[in-house]
């Protein structure tokens, strides 16, 4: 299976909170898996390595790689409507990045994620990715953060508390650790007529 390799994830799933630059306490990070299954217009693709720009219905921005898994890939159009099924993996810090993390933005910790007890060993994700990236939108009525990668890809990650996500602003970096998104499905959803 194709991973994606160097571009932000959809990484639809964690509750995202920050540092504020004006406050001093630290929050604890937070880490989840999961199992994503949503539909979304196809903005952009890259024949050459699979990439595929995805729209959600609430505006939510998501970049995937489309694995070898996936057929008909090149039957896929930008303006298509797309379902995908795709595993992510998402840890928070919420820390001001060091020196280091500001020199290198983007690290790969390891080539390939490990699957959590309880996952299908199939659809274990794909590398390992540490970087700093910044708030680029807050939907407080669908509650998503959508934050945006060192190399300029976004995505859009749905908020769990409602306390958490009124603390984000806009411009704010969080240092995420995070498995690139796979998708293991992608096929065109048929018009209806």
């Amino acid at each position: 299976m194709k991973t994606f390799k160097k571009s932000f994830p959809i990484f639809i799933l964690v509750a995202l909170i920050t540092i504020s630059s004006f406050a001093q306490d630290v929050r604890p990070s937070r880490e989840k898996w999961n199992l994503i299954s949503t539909q979304g217009t196809v903005n952009s693709i890259n024949k050459e390595t699979r990439e595929v720009e995805l729209m959600g219905s609430k505006g939510d921005l998501v970049t995937i790689t489309a694995s070898d898994a996936v057929k008909r890939f090149d039957e896929i159009s930008v303006g298509d409507i797309v379902t995908f099924d795709y595993y992510v993996y998402l840890k928070a810090e919420f820390r001001q990045p060091t020196a280091e993390e500001l020199a290198e933005p983007l690290v790969i910790l390891a080539e390939a994620g490990k699957a959590p007890e309880g996952m299908d060993p199939a659809a274990v994700v794909g590398a390992v990715v540490r970087a700093v990236v910044t708030i680029e939108a807050l939907n407080r009525p669908y509650m998503i953060a959508t934050v945006k990668g060192p190399r300029g890809n976004y995505t859009s990650i749905p908020m769990e508390d409602k306390e958490l996500i009124t603390q984000l602003h806009i411009g704010e970096v969080v240092i995420l650790t995070y498995s690139e998104a796979m998708a293991i499905s992608l096929e065109k959803v048929k018009p209806k007529y």
